[in-house]
């Protein structure tokens, strides 16, 4: 069985926008392999996710992306939605803790929307990976490999980076990156 066991795993949210689900069952997934999850967000309180396009629940910030250190966290998971991914592209310190974790070598899971995140940080440059479809063209032009996969796992950068298309691919993504996260050394 692979464990994450003693391992922290850090999930950055915008205040609103999140996809419910690309939170939830990847945080689930962290917790049943023994790690330990925390919701970073770009300001304290709670965030507000989203079913599609219909508000969901809300969720404890347990702490500000400006006020962390990302080597405290052995790896970093980048839900999407809409509206997540756009509005932490336009905040310097969620583009600096994503920098700064692929700096660090950390894993980095990303699903849907989540990667015009790492566009805005400029990690994809020569790395594969997958996206939603409607954001194929950003990292195209961004310098990334943009495949058609329910999962690819990039391991030709200074991390591994691990990303899925949609809410569909939630289970291969979720096996892919505990997997990832179990092998990393910190």
């Amino acid at each position: 069985m692979i464990t994450l066991q003693g391992r922290t795993v850090a999930f950055l949210a915008a205040p609103v926008g999140v996809e419910q689900v690309e939170l939830t069952r990847a945080w689930q997934a962290v917790e049943e392999a023994g790690g330990t999850p925390r919701l970073l967000s770009t300001a304290p309180g709670r965030i507000q996710a989203f079913d599609r396009l219909d508000r969901a629940d809300t969720f404890p910030v347990d702490q500000v992306v400006g006020e962390v250190e990302p080597a405290a966290f052995d790896g970093l998971v980048l839900p999407g939605g809409v509206a997540n991914p756009d509005r932490l592209r336009t905040d310097e310190r969620a583009v600096e803790f994503v920098r700064a974790v692929f700096t660090l070598g950390r894993p980095v899971a990303v699903i849907c929307h989540g990667p015009w995140t790492l566009v805005e940080a400029d990690v994809v440059r020569g790395r594969t990976l997958t996206s939603f479809p409607s954001i194929r063209t950003d990292l195209v032009n961004a310098g990334a490999v943009w495949v058609d996969e329910e999962v690819h796992v990039c391991t030709d950068g200074p991390n591994t980076l691990i990303s899925s298309r949609r809410p569909a691919d939630l289970p291969a993504f979720c096996e892919a990156f505990v997997t990832a996260f179990a092998k990393s050394a910190r």
